[in-house]
């Protein structure tokens, strides 16, 4: 028998595909970021009013911290209805690294140099990260949850 294009099965698929493709967008520029931080911390030192020795240190240390940060993106990214936790991680990372950089902002004082414009591009991405990703993911949960029936990408049943 041949599904209808807009079969349960189908849309959900569809919708997986969604949420893979917004948070894999999200790590490829993240670990973009991470790398040149990591591998290249002259190029961003003088956005943070770093210097020297300790400035690259500053600058590489970055890029290691966000590689960390997003170890959890690749297994969510290849399934994410076999690993939905790691979906709830990831967008509570963001979140908190959305309010992180605007707390940073906020505590500035008004003769920051080039350091406010640096946060407002971090500020910018994570923001529009998050609600891309939280939006797509949200829809994801409220198709599975209103189609418990319909399997995962793979053909396996979405994890509860």
């Amino acid at each position: 028998m041949r599904r209808s294009p807009s079969s349960p099965r189908r849309r959900g698929r569809a919708l997986t595909w969604c949420v893979r493709g917004a948070f894999a967008a999200v790590l490829a520029v993240n670990v973009a970021c991470a790398l040149q931080f990591a591998f290249a911390p002259a190029s961003s030192m003088g956005a943070y009013g770093l210097s020297g020795t300790a400035g690259e240190a500053a600058c590489r240390g970055m890029g290691v911290a966000f590689l960390m940060w997003n170890a959890t993106y690749p297994p969510f990214v290849a399934s994410p209805t076999r690993f939905p936790v790691l979906g709830w991680v990831i967008l509570a990372q963001q979140a908190i690294g959305l309010a992180g950089e605007a707390a940073i902002l906020a505590a500035l004082p008004a003769q920051a140099g080039p350091l406010p414009g640096s946060i407002l591009r971090f500020i910018a991405f994570d923001g529009a990260g998050l609600v891309v990703m939280a939006l797509t993911f949200g829809l994801l949960v409220a198709f599975r949850a209103r189609n418990p029936e319909a399997l995962g990408e793979e053909g396996e049943k979405p994890a509860e």
